[in-house]
């Protein structure tokens, strides 16, 4: 059913390429955004969602639009498209090929289908619900670890959580053989595809975690905010996605003290 819009997806999410082809590893003027927490934007963030939108807008104008940088519309309609152009500025200001582009659909407030493009890699998951995820056009699957102790744990940054979440994150990684920092989206696919088996994380926006799921779902994954509910465009932003349900329920456990 939802199949039509992963693919379609898929084409905006190629929007990306020539953006990032010329301007990766350039000088690029940096602008720090007051409201977000001073984190960068740039004129490739801005441009490429501008894309994005404009193919939305002209193949599907009765679906609503929730992006980073050009903000909302129509997001009490039945579709609304939840679109990140650069997840990960700071690694693309640095030169790091680990952003990426990310693209969701929500049917009636449920993530349907699902996009992890990564332009300066060439690789893409994408997924919607009643289909396999599929890692650069070929069915991907996460891994079957199911002990905390077995298992690296990944995150983005340790500047994302507050003093009782980071009090959290540590004991839970304290549980786990190791831990690894940086990725952002990167990991969740690198999750999708059985090579990473635990990412948590705080302070996401819809835009950071909405595409991701249909991706770890339909990939055998679970996804959930740290009290184990479902992500919604109202969720704390905390993040939890594992490649099984019994490393799930263990960090949630972990966690929650």
């Amino acid at each position: 059913m939802y199949k039509v819009y992963q693919d379609f997806a898929e084409e905006l999410a190629t929007l990306a390429n020539p953006v990032v082809g010329r301007t990766f590893r350039t000088a690029l003027e940096v602008e720090d955004k007051a409201a977000m927490n001073n984190t960068p934007v740039t004129i490739a963030d801005k441009e490429i969602e501008r894309l994005i939108r404009a193919e939305i807008e002209t193949r599907f104008p009765d679906h609503g639009i929730y992006g980073e940088e050009h903000g909302q519309m129509g997001i009490d309609r039945d579709y609304v498209w939840v679109i990140d152009p650069i997840d990960g500025t700071q690694a693309f200001i640095l030169g790091m090929p680990t952003f990426g582009t990310l693209i969701g659909l929500q049917h009636k407030g449920l993530p349907v289908a699902g996009v992890i493009a990564m332009p300066a890699l060439g690789d893409t998951w994408s997924a919607s619900v009643g289909d396999a995820s599929l890692f650069n056009g070929k069915p991907c699957r996460t891994s079957e670890a199911r002990n905390l102790e077995d298992i690296q744990l990944v995150s983005t940054s340790i500047d994302m959580f507050d003093e009782e979440d980071l009090e959290a994150f540590d004991r839970l990684s304290s549980a786990c053989k190791r831990r690894r920092f940086g990725g952002d989206c990167f990991s969740y696919g690198l999750l999708a595809s059985g090579h990473v088996d635990l990412v948590v994380e705080a302070d996401l926006q819809p835009y950071d975690y909405m595409a991701l799921i249909p991706v770890i779902e339909q990939a055998g994954g679970i996804i959930s905010d740290w009290d184990g509910q479902p992500l919604h465009l109202r969720s704390d932003g905390r993040v939890v996605a594992a490649a099984t349900r019994q490393l799930h329920e263990s960090a949630l456990k972990v966690l929650a003290g």
